[in-house]
């Protein structure tokens, strides 16, 4: 006789016909906060290093260069640890207790090496945030509830991202750009909080691993070659890649390039393109749930990876604050469709698997590759050519990944 899996339950509360009404709330507000720890203040870092700390470009680039592609190590044995533990509250627990403790030592001491360090570790733990989320969220719903509630997730961390720039703004604007990282350990307290409020019997880990879900199978995982057999993995990985690379830098220098001009604004202005981008994406976040069940993923895809490269091109045009935060506006069409597309897509493509949060980890080592080393590529550009050269080098990145989608992604509805 098969014994039962003491980590999946034998019904979720979800499937019992009791909703998702014990743990929504709780989801809702863990993709709020995370959002706030999770990278919202990356930016901030940036324009903080160059205007006041009077960094060169290219110092600010071997900085998230090297952080960035020190971080993609941990990605793919985190996205693995999370398949098979039990304990993913606790270890988003702990990555909020390291993130606080690098934001609060950028604050103190904001020179090279103790940014570096501080940087790097924020960078490991943050590949925790995003697979455990996801395993959670595939824990608590089926799959029938599944794009929905990714949408959701995605809209409520762009709604924590408009609040953490909305806050930067106003303490960089009445305290000082360095008074802005200890928003950070503010806020993972409030995650913490909210994971813990998330039923912990509620989980089923079976599921959440992406693992068969037939009645009478446990779902075991089949072994690491299925993500390198995977076509379509793989080369939705390289999209990534390629999206991340040009998309990465343009907020960064945006914000410089507004600093330049108003330094006494610099967070301010920072925070305007942060939440033009943000209120957008929320909508967007949204309406990607909703209509990926009706009419596929790959066609909303399509439309986030088209504006991308037309938003890089629309840089050049002009260096007005206007004309600059509006076009920012569209990094919100861009980026909420991948966010919220991605964590559907990959449970698509490994469905049955019980390689869900590897394969995330895989896709996202991929999609860091890209920003880390886009950071030092711009930096380097802009210092020997100029900005305009660094935002058309993205926009040419940006069309060959939405020639690649175009051409060799299938669709993944099932």
């Amino acid at each position: 006789m098969m014994r039962p899996d003491p980590s999946r339950p034998a019904c979720s509360s979800f499937d019992r016909g009791a909703g998702d009404s014990a743990f929504r709330r709780p989801l809702d507000a863990l993709n709020f906060w995370l959002a706030d720890v999770r990278g919202a203040l990356g930016p901030f870092l940036n324009v903080f290093l160059v205007t006041q700390m009077h960094w060169s470009q290219t110092s600010v680039g071997w900085v998230t260069t090297a952080s960035g592609l020190l971080g993609l190590v941990g990605q793919t044995p985190i996205g693995a640890a999370i398949d098979t533990t039990r304990a993913k509250r606790a270890l988003v627990v702990a990555s909020l207790a390291v993130v606080a403790a690098g934001a609060v030592a950028i604050f103190a001491s904001p020179y090279f090496w103790p940014v570096l360090v501080a940087n790097t570790l924020i960078a490991l733990v943050g590949d925790v945030f995003g697979p455990a989320v996801s395993a959670i969220t595939l824990g608590l719903y089926p799959r029938r509830a599944l794009a929905r509630r990714l949408g959701r997730n995605s809209a409520f961390d762009h709604a924590g991202n408009v609040a953490i720039a909305a806050a930067a703004g106003a303490v960089g604007w009445a305290l000082s750009q360095r008074a802005v990282f200890l928003l950070v350990p503010l806020c993972a307290v409030a995650g913490v909080f909210a994971v813990l409020r998330i039923p912990r019997g509620a989980i089923d880990h079976a599921r959440a691993r992406g693992a068969a879900e037939q009645a009478g199978k446990e779902g075991g995982a089949e072994g690491f070659r299925v993500l390198l057999e995977n076509r379509s993995l793989l080369v939705f990985a390289v999209c990534a890649l390629l999206f991340h690379f040009a998309n990465a830098p343009l907020l960064p220098l945006v914000g410089q390039k507004l600093a330049a001009t108003h330094s006494h604004l610099a967070t301010a202005m920072m925070s305007s393109c942060i939440i033009a981008a943000q209120m957008i994406m929320l909508p967007i976040a949204l309406l990607a749930g909703r209509f990926a069940d009706r009419i596929g993923r790959k066609p909303i895809l399509l439309i986030g990876f088209a504006v991308l490269p037309v938003r890089a091109v629309l840089y050049t045009f002009s260096d007005s604050t206007a004309w600059l935060i509006g076009v920012q506006l569209l990094d919100g069409v861009g980026a909420g469709i991948f966010g919220a597309i991605t964590p559907l897509l990959i449970a698509d493509i490994t469905r049955g698997s019980g390689r869900y949060n590897v394969a995330q980890g895989a896709v996202a080592t991929f999609q860091g590759a890209g920003a880390a080393v886009s950071g030092l590529v711009a930096g380097e550009i802009v210092d020997r050519f100029g900005y305009g050269a660094a935002f058309l080098e993205s926009a040419v990145a940006a069309a060959i990944a939405l020639g690649a989608l175009i051409i060799a992604l299938p669709e993944t509805k099932p």
